[in-house]
C-alpha cells in the first residue's frame, strides 16, 4: 500500500514539474487559444479580388446591432471577395455584451490591418486597448465609419487618448470630427417613426463607390449634418426623410427635405506620420439597414475606395447575404442576450 502511494505521489511530481516547467511560449499560446473565442475569423476565398488584405471590423454599440451587422459584412467582405475578415465585439465573461462600454478584446487585429470599419458608441476602453486604435490612426491608415461611429469613444479617464474623446479638448469633436468628418448633432428625422433613402448626389454619379448602389433605404433616421464638410470631403448620398418605416412610404414635406442632409461621404485625414488616410462614413448602417443591398455594395464599394483598389470595383458588387440573416430592430436593451462570438462563425 506504501509503496503504491509513493509511486503515485511521484507520478503527480513529474506532471507538476512538466507543467512548472512549460515554456512562456506554450503558456502564451494557451491564452492566445482561449481569447481568440472572444472574436471571430473568417478567411477570404484564395481566388477573391481581396485576397491578402486584411479587415479589421469592431463593433460596439448599445443601440444599432453593430453586434450583427457586422459580422454579416464580414462575411460577404471575405466570401464573396477574398479578404481576410476579423470582427470584433464588446464582451463580458465571454458572452457579446453592446452594454459594455470597456471591453472590446482582440483590438490587437489592427497591427496587421489594412483597413478598419468601426460601428462602436461612447466607448470607454482601457489605455491598453486603446493603443492599438491610436497606433492605427497614427500611422494613416484607412477607415470606415458606420452610423454611431460619429461618437465612436467616450474615453472618461484616459490622458493618453483623450483626443479621441467626442468631447474632449485635444481634437475638436474627437474622433468623429477629425477622421469620419463630423460629430454628433442630433437627430433629423423623428427617430423610430421616419425612415430614410439615399439619393445620389449628382455630381458624384461617376464615384467608384456610388457603381450599383441603388434603391437604398433603412429604418434608421436621418442625422444632421453640417452643410459644409471639411475641406477634402466628397459627399456621395444625401439622406432623404420618408414619413413613414416602409421603402414604399414617401419623403417628409417642407423643410426636412429642403435641404436634405449629407448621408454618406468620403474624406482624407492625416495620421501622425504624415501619411494621408482615406475615410468613409455613413449615418445609416443599423442592421437592418444592411438588409438593403444598395446600402450593403455601397459599404463594399467603400472598402475597395478606402484600400485604393477603386479600380477592381465591378458595376454591381456580388453583396449577396451569406447564410441566414434576421437582423433586429434598434433599440437600448434589445439586443440578444448570451450569444458568443463563436456563434458568427461561416457555417
Amino acid at each position: 500500500m506504501l509503496r503504491n502511494t509513493l509511486r503515485v505521489a511521484l507520478v503527480v511530481s513529474v506532471v507538476a514539474a512538466s507543467i512548472a516547467s512549460m515554456t512562456p511560449d506554450c503558456a502564451t499560446g494557451a491564452k492566445a487559444a482561449a481569447a481568440e473565442k472572444l472574436w471571430v475569423v473568417y478567411e477570404g476565398c484564395k481566388d477573391g479580388i481581396g485576397a491578402g488584405k486584411h479587415i479589421v471590423l469592431v463593433a460596439g454599440d448599445e443601440e444599432y446591432r453593430s453586434e450583427e451587422c457586422l459580422p454579416q459584412l464580414g462575411k460577404i467582405l471575405a466570401k464573396r471577395h477574398g479578404f481576410k475578415c476579423t470582427v470584433l465585439f464588446s464582451i463580458t465573461d465571454g458572452v457579446i455584451d453592446p452594454n459594455n462600454q470597456k471591453n472590446i478584446p482582440g483590438l490587437k487585429a489592427l497591427k496587421t490591418a489594412d483597413l478598419m470599419i468601426i460601428a462602436t458608441r461612447f466607448r470607454d476602453l482601457p489605455d491598453e486597448q486603446m493603443k492599438h486604435v491610436g497606433d492605427y490612426i497614427d500611422a494613416g491608415k484607412p477607415v470606415i465609419g458606420m452610423r454611431a461611429a460619429l461618437v465612436a469613444f467616450w474615453l472618461k479617464s484616459s490622458k493618453t487618448y483623450e483626443r479621441f474623446c467626442w468631447k474632449g479638448k485635444v481634437w475638436k469633436g474627437g474622433f468623429g470630427k477629425q477622421i469620419l468628418g463630423q460629430t454628433w448633432m442630433g437627430h433629423h428625422g423623428r427617430h423610430g417613426r421616419q425612415s430614410t433613402r439615399g439619393v445620389l448626389v449628382p455630381e458624384a454619379k461617376d464615384h467608384p463607390i456610388v457603381q450599383g448602389c441603388t434603391d437604398i433605404w433603412g429604418p434608421t433616421d436621418v442625422y444632421v449634418a453640417p452643410r459644409r464638410l471639411p475641406e477634402g470631403s466628397t459627399v456621395l448620398f444625401k439622406g432623404q426623410v420618408i414619413d413613414g418605416m416602409k421603402p414604399t412610404d414617401r419623403p417628409a414635406e417642407g423643410k426636412k427635405n429642403n435641404p436634405m442632409m449629407s448621408m454618406a461621404w468620403t474624406k482624407t485625414y492625416k495620421g501622425a506620420n504624415g501619411r494621408i488616410g482615406r475615410a468613409f462614413m455613413t449615418t445609416m448602417g443599423d442592421a437592418q439597414d444592411v438588409a438593403n443591398e444598395g446600402l450593403r455594395r455601397m459599404l463594399v464599394n467603400a472598402a475597395y475606395w478606402c484600400l485604393g483598389m477603386e479600380k477592381d470595383i465591378p458595376a454591381k458588387s456580388n453583396v449577396d447575404i451569406v447564410g441566414q440573416y434576421k437582423p433586429s430592430r434598434f433599440g437600448f436593451n434589445k439586443f440578444k442576450k448570451g450569444v458568443k462570438p463563436s456563434e458568427h462563425e461561416m457555417k
